[in-house]
Formats: C-alpha cells, structure tokens, sequence
C-alpha cells in the first residue's frame, strides 16, 4: 500500500484555499481541519455565526461542489487514485474507521484524509446504520453482496453459539461463493465481518452474537463461563478466579467468583469445589442424587457399574459412591446383586 506517499493536509490546504473566507472556515470547522482537531455540528457553528443550522449545511455543500469545480480538484488527481487503490487492497469494502487507521494513527491526519474521501468521486459511502458500521466501497454490487452475505451469516447463529474464527470466515466464504479470487483471504474476511454491528468476536478470539453475553462478557459468571470453556475440562473455583484475572485483565475475587458459579444454571459442581458446564452433560445435584438419576436413565445396575457412571459426572473418591449406596431409603439390592431405586 503506497500510504507513505500521502500527505493529506498539504492537499487539503490547497484545496480549501479557492473558498471564501466564511465557507473554508465552516469547512475547517465541520471536518476538523485545524489545530482543533473536534469536528464541530452544523448547529454550534450556526451559533459562532448566528445563522441556521440548515443555513451551515448550504454553506458546506457549497463549499464542496466549489471545491470539485476547481482547477485545485483536478490537479489532485492522484491522491484519489491512490485512495481508490488503498481501499481495494483492503477489500473493495472497508470500514471508516479502520480505513482511516490503517493510513495513520494521528487524529489530525485522519480528519484530512476523511475529507478528502468526501471530496472524492472515485469512490462512496454508507453511513453508521443499524446493521453496520460507517463504510467506504468502489462498487455497488460488492457492497451490497459483502452486507447481504454478512446479514444471511447472522441469520444462522444462535445467541450461544461460540465460533473460532477460522470457522466463522469458512462459513462466511459460502455465502461468498460468487466473490473474486483476489478477495478470497483471511484478512479481507476479518475486515468484512467487523463491517456487521450484529457480529462480534471476544477476547479468546471466538465470535457469535455481538449481544450475546458470550461476546459482551459484562459479569463474573460471564467471564467464568468463558474460561471454563476455553479450558475444557472442570475446574476449581480459585483456578476460574485466577484466569478471569489473567486473561481479562479483571479482578476476580475468590468468594464472588465462587458465588456467581453457585446462582448459574450454566455451571454443575461436580467435585469439592470444582465446576463444570451443564452443556458439557454432566448431572445437577449431590452424589446420590447423581446416582438415582444414572438408575433411572439406565435400569438396574452393578455396583461397578454405577461407580464407572458416576464418575462420569462427579470428581470424587470411589468409596463416597459405595457409602451412598447404601442408603435403603433411596436403594435397593437385587439377587443377581444389581441395584435399583427403592421406590
């Protein structure tokens, strides 16, 4: 990408100055042109100007329309071409925002390179709407096919669903199945699905439904929900505490930690202390509990049996399985030395 080759505010500067004195400063203003680097709304420079709000509007589209009937405009055909080429090599389609910073960093900068792209006729926008974020494209069908695509993705994933996000750009190349050879890499299709407002990707780098509290983790059960998962086996309640504060960055205190595990349905204890997910299959409830329910799913059973089961579900010693066992409230002993539920 040839950005090193572009030095926005000597362009603007140029431009602007075929503007009378009023119109370039509404300009300055509006965009963020000078050394204030805040864009300024139509209605506080009607205020420094005591004019109408719409009256600062007509000031602007002036301004631009004078600009683009400029010998200035013509002259600084090459910036524009080298735009064009910038947001094709990001994709064709591309959001404001990371277009602006994938140019530069500097807030002055961007507000010079934003309006240039305003200036432009090469290539178009979208503003900020419900589904998607302020966007720059060169082509019509390209965008519309980028969105289309992006919306029938959303469309198939629930609000729990956790996709590593190789899977998520798999899926969103099958919708893209008509999509340019040059367009078919990883980085576009990052690019293209930050485009969605309804899509987001979380810190572990999973993506689902931006609303989702999978991916707005905001609560400690949230936090803990996503740790557990990430490490795929149970654990204990001081392990979940310790990596929601090594992999969030947030304080996770021990006891509150252990509380917001206890009042979710998500999460089944499964051991002193130790925790699983209930997604994962295992059985709510203490070790007998866990017991009548194997029974009752499987008919009568074999002591070794019953302990091979159990211990699918529970992390505890053997022993602690047998001594329930022989509870004759809830079990019972047949001749063939089988056990079922007494009642």
């Amino acid at each position: 990408m040839a950005k090193a080759n572009l030095k926005p505010k000597p362009i603007t500067k140029r431009l602007i100055a075929v503007l009378p004195e009023r119109a370039r400063e509404v300009v300055i203003s509006r965009f963020g042109l000078g050394a204030d680097t805040q864009k300024m709304t139509l209605e506080a420079i009607g205020k420094r100007y005591g004019i109408t709000r719409e009256r600062v509007r007509q000031i602007e589209n002036y301004a631009l329309a004078t600009i683009r009937k400029s010998d200035a405009y013509g002259k600084e055909e090459e910036v524009f071409e080298e735009l064009k080429a910038m947001i094709g090599d990001l994709g064709g389609v591309v959001s404001e925002a990371e277009l602006l910073i994938s140019i530069s960093k500097d807030a002055s900068t961007q507000n010079h390179i934003h309006f240039i792209l305003v200036l432009g006729d090469l290539f178009k926008q979208r503003k900020e709407d419900s589904s998607f974020q302020h966007r720059w494209f060169l082509e019509e069908s390209h965008v519309t096919a980028v969105e289309e695509s992006l919306k029938k993705l959303y469309s198939n994933i629930s609000d729990d669903d956790l996709i590593p996000e190789s899977d998520m750009v798999e899926s969103f190349f099958e919708h893209m199945k008509d999509m340019s050879e040059e367009f078919r890499n990883e980085e576009i299709a990052r690019r293209w699905l930050n485009l969605s407002k309804n899509l987001g990707k979380n810190k572990l780098g999973e993506w689902g439904n931006a609303q989702s509290p999978n991916i707005r983790a905001k609560r400690m059960r949230d936090y803990a929900f996503l740790v557990i998962r990430r490490h795929g086996s149970p654990m204990h309640f001081t392990e979940v505490a310790e990596s929601i504060t090594s992999v969030f960055d947030k304080e996770a205190h021990v006891a509150t930690c252990h509380n917001e595990l206890i009042k979710d349905k998500r999460f089944v204890l499964v051991g002193r202390g130790l925790y699983a997910l209930a997604e994962w299959g295992h059985a709510s409830g203490v070790v007998k509990d866990v017991i009548a329910e194997v029974l009752e799913k499987n008919g009568p059973l074999t002591r070794e049996e019953i302990v091979d089961k159990v211990l699918r579900e529970r992390y505890v010693k053997e022993n602690t399985i047998v001594v329930n066992l022989q509870n004759s409230d809830l079990f019972k002993k047949d001749k063939q030395g089988r056990y079922t539920l007494s009642k």
